[in-house]
This record gives C-alpha cells, sequence and structure tokens, in this order.
C-alpha cells in the first residue's frame, strides 16, 4: 500500500481563489443590496428545493442503506487509515464528530423543531388536532426524520471510506475531489478545473453553511444574555459575541485536532450529559422517556414512508428537504474531515458511530429538549409558543428553561452549551477547509486562523445588514448543494469499489 506522505502537497491558489471571492461577492452584493440578494437566494433556494429535493432525499436514503450493508458485511472489518490502532479513544471520537456537526442547531433547533411540529401538526398525519396529547409523538418523530439516521449518514460514511482509501491508501491529496480518485485516478487531482471546481464548490457549501451559525449565535447568543442579565440587545454584542467565539475558533483550529478541538468537543459532550440528567431530574423525566420510546418506535416502523414522503412540497422546502441540502452541502467537507480523526478505525466502526449511535443519541437530546417544551406548552398553552412566534428559536430555548427549577443556571448552561457547539464547529470546519486548500492532514496553522476569521468577518458584516442577510446565506447552501450532491452520488459506487479493493490487500498482507 502507498502511504499519502509520499506525495508532496501544496495549496491550490485557485480553490482557494475561487471559493474566496464567491464568498466576498455574495457579501459585497449583500451590502449594496441586501433585498436583492434575498430575493434571488429565495428563488434559487426555492427551485433546488422543488427539482432537487427528491435527490436530496433519494441520495440520502441510499447512502445510509449502503453503509449499513458494508458496515455489517465482511468489509466492515476493513481497518482504514493505514494504521493498526485508533489515533484517538472512541469517546473523544464520537464527541468530536457529534460536536462538528450538531453546532447551534444542537440547542436552538432541538428547542423549536418538536415544538413547531406539535403546533403546526406535519402534513403526514391527517386527522390530528394541532397542540394536544395526540400531536406530541408525531412531532417528535419527524424531528427524528430530519436530523436523524440519514442526516448522519450522508456526513461521514461512505464519502468517509472513500476519501480514506484515496489519501491514506493510494497517496492522494485530501480533498474532496478525492472522491472522484477511484473513477478518474490521478488525473482528477492534478492541474484538473473540473478537480478545482468541485473543491470550490465544497469550501463553498461548507463556508456558508458555517457562517450562517455563527451569524445566528451572535444573534441567539445575544438575546439569550439580554434574557438572563438584562444586558441591552444590541448589534455592538451581537459584534462582541461573534469576535470573541472566532478568536476562540482560530485558537482552537490552530492547536490541532488532538488539542482545542478535542478538548472543547469533550467538554461540551459532559456539559449536555450534564444537561439530560438536570432536565431528567428536574423536569418532566417520565414524559420524556414514555415519547421519545414511542417516537422512536413511530420513526423506524415508517422509517421509508417519512424519509420518502413528497406529499406537500412546500413544506419539505421549509423543513426536510432544507435539513438535507444543509446536510448534503456539509458531507464531502465532513467527509474530510472525518477522514483526519478516524485513522485506524474499521469500517464497521465508523459506520456505527456515525450511522446509528450519534443519530439515536442526537434524537433522544431533541426528545430531552424540546420534549420539555412540549410539556410545558400543554400544561400551560403559550407558555413557549409566544416565545417561539414572536423571537423565533433562541426565545424558545430561553422560555423552556425559565420554567425549570434553577432555571437560570439552565439557561446560561444550555447558552454555553450552544456557543461551544458553534465554536467545534467553526474552529473544525476552518481545518478542514485549510486541509482542502492544502491536500494535506496537517496544513499551515495560519490558514487554519485564517478561514476562523475570515468566516467570522462575514458573518459580522451579514449581521450588520441585517438578519435577512444571515437568512439569505443559510438558505444559500441549499442552492450550493445542487452541485454537491451529485458529486456524494458517485460515491454509491466508489465506496463498494474502494472497499473491494482494501479487503483484497488487507486479505493478502495478513496471509
Amino acid at each position: 500500500m502507498e502511504s499519502s506522505k509520499g506525495k508532496k502537497d501544496s495549496l491550490d491558489f485557485a480553490s482557494f481563489i475561487i471559493s474566496g471571492s464567491a464568498l466576498l461577492l455574495f457579501v459585497l452584493i449583500a451590502l449594496i443590496n441586501a433585498d436583492f440578494v434575498a430575493d434571488t437566494v429565495n428563488y434559487l433556494f426555492g427551485l433546488s428545493a422543488t427539482y432537487f429535493g427528491i435527490i436530496y432525499q433519494v441520495v440520502l436514503l441510499g447512502t445510509f442503506l449502503i453503509a449499513i450493508v458494508l458496515g455489517f458485511s465482511k468489509y466492515g472489518k476493513i481497518r482504514l487509515g493505514n494504521l493498526d490502532q485508533p489515533e484517538m479513544s472512541t469517546f473523544k471520537w464520537i464527541a468530536i464528530i457529534m460536536c462538528t456537526l450538531l453546532a447551534g442547531g444542537g440547542v436552538f433547533w432541538a428547542a423549536a423543531e418538536p415544538l413547531s411540529h406539535f403546533l403546526s401538526v406535519p402534513p403526514h398525519f391527517s386527522g390530528i388536532t394541532e397542540a394536544t396529547p395526540e400531536a406530541v409523538v408525531p412531532a417528535l418523530a419527524i424531528s427524528f426524520v430530519d436530523w436523524g439516521f440519514l442526516s448522519w449518514a450522508i456526513l461521514g460514511t461512505l464519502g468517509t471510506i472513500v476519501l480514506m482509501y484515496a489519501h491514506y491508501h493510494k497517496g492522494m491529496p485530501l480533498k474532496p475531489r478525492a472522491l472522484l480518485y477511484p473513477i478518474f485516478g490521478e488525473k482528477i487531482m492534478k492541474n484538473s478545473i473540473f478537480g478545482t471546481i468541485v473543491d470550490s464548490f465544497s469550501i463553498i457549501a461548507v463556508a456558508a453553511g458555517t457562517i450562517g451559525p455563527i451569524g445566528f449565535l451572535g444573534l441567539q447568543a445575544g438575546y439569550g444574555l439580554s434574557t438572563l442579565t438584562g444586558i441591552p440587545n444590541t448589534l455592538s454584542v451581537h459584534i462582541t459575541i461573534i469576535i470573541l467565539l472566532v478568536i476562540g475558533a482560530a485558537i482552537s483550529a490552530v492547536t490541532g485536532i488532538h488539542k482545542g478541538i478535542q478538548m472543547l468537543s469533550s467538554l461540551n459532550v459532559i456539559l449536555a450529559i450534564g444537561l439530560i440528567i438536570g432536565v431528567l431530574l428536574l423536569g418532566p423525566g417520565l414524559f420524556i422517556f414514555n415519547n421519545y420510546f414511542e417516537a422512536f418506535g413511530m420513526y423506524i416502523n415508517h422509517f421509508i414512508s417519512f424519509n420518502t414522503y413528497r406529499g406537500d412540497e412546500a413544506w419539505l422546502g421549509l423543513w426536510t428537504v432544507f435539513f438535507f441540502a444543509w446536510f448534503v452541502g456539509y458531507g464531502p467537507m465532513m467527509a474530510v474531515f472525518a477522514s483526519r480523526i478516524s485513522r485506524g478505525r474499521t469500517i464497521r466502526e465508523l459506520v456505527l458511530a456515525v450511522a446509528i449511535i450519534a443519530p439515536v443519541v442526537t434524537t433522544f437530546w431533541f426528545t430531552v429538549v424540546g420534549g420539555t417544551g412540549i410539556f410545558q406548552e400543554l400544561k400551560l398553552p403559550g407558555s413557549v409558543s409566544v416565545a417561539l412566534d414572536e423571537a423565533g428559536p433562541p426565545a424558545a430555548m430561553m422560555a423552556i428553561t425559565e420554567q425549570l427549577p434553577f432555571g437560570t443556571i439552565f439557561g446560561f448552561l444550555f447558552l454555553l452549551a450552544t456557543i461551544i457547539f458553534v465554536l467545534t464547529t467553526t474552529d473544525s470546519m476552518s481545518l478542514t477547509i485549510s486541509m482542502a486548500i492544502s491536500g494535506n492532514g496537517n496544513p499551515p496553522r495560519w490558514l487554519r486562523a485564517f478561514y476562523a476569521l475570515v468566516m467570522g468577518i462575514v458573518a459580522i458584516v451579514l449581521v450588520s445588514i441585517g438578519e435577512g442577510s444571515v437568512n439569505a446565506l443559510q438558505s444559500f447552501i441549499v442552492v450550493t448543494a445542487v452541485p454537491v450532491v451529485l458529486l456524494l452520488l458517485t460515491t454509491f459506487w466508489t465506496a463498494p469499489r474502494a472497499c473491494k479493493d482494501m479487503y483484497a490487500s488487507q486479505e493478502n498482507k495478513s496471509v
């Protein structure tokens, strides 16, 4: 087997310039005419959701099913990355994976989405009255669809297998274009215009998906601090929060995976576990357990029909297709990141951690946070829904924590968890973009810091223009997911092919 160390990697200035220019152009046009940007993105968003929504659903479902088959076949024992033992402990490994994806969604959407489906029953369930006990389980089950097995599988299974094969086993640079190595061979890696376009779109998509949460964190944390402390919820507070966040992310990215990123991820998982225990003990623990098991059972029993639902395209564009496209946009770069942290893991371990353990934990987390809000809303209508209607997801989270015993303490801790989630995503994606630009698992430190700061600056500019600009960038990832989904579709064939090659090599080596 070839070693990835045998290849000399250098900065890909073409991808650097194209992706950077696209983000800069977006910001400049937003500064000149924010309404034009919002209208254009919304129009493109509608087109991509309408015409590619079904493709997103098919690719996510196919990725999950193929990953499960590979993981539990004879290929499951293949050890990835040319290492006999994993680089880090299983707990730290899974912690990094979970914290990188969940970002701000891990708290604010966990509060808002189940409650939103409870207050307005999804179209899958005709005849169920909104905001009634009968609406609880359906609301949770549909939240599981958006944040469950398929969403996680697209981020770190088939794509990761192909990239680890190309990089660690065949010596190719660690770039999104390496997903096409089993098809085109080394020519996709060298002076390839097509390869540069693939890398650039992948970088733009993940940058848009990361800058959005950074901007939202400034807005949401400002609201939360105002609620908890009475500090005015002003633009200067939002900007200060973002500046502190990106400085922390830059420092963490520079120290690398084995220090800053690993430490923050482990800390946040421990904090999340503590919050879960606290809510179960002091909140509606029995209500949470009962409804989780019933909702999870509904999710499994209707797994195919829920994930392939096409009955209401307008609703899908707001929820399932939006989230699926968001995760697709993250797909190639998360595969790069997962490849970097998964050396020494078997394919079975990878599939178990990413496609099964992570979504099970996520769905329970959503039930703890969102289920508590539903319980409070059932007990006192308007106690959470009014805040959600008036000020959005961050208000829902604060309204939920306020009604718990020691509400102020819970509020601060949930806010801290959100900040660390976004911080971990920012430092991880800064590192990953740097890896895609350099093709190296250990890119220059200045490059890692540069991308953390650039994403923060873009977020500050968009927040200064107005919340609509942040929303536009958040929606933009659904548009950029269109070419990315076609890239990920190739893994349906390339991942099994890579597994077959690695299996043969490892079998020969063991003889």
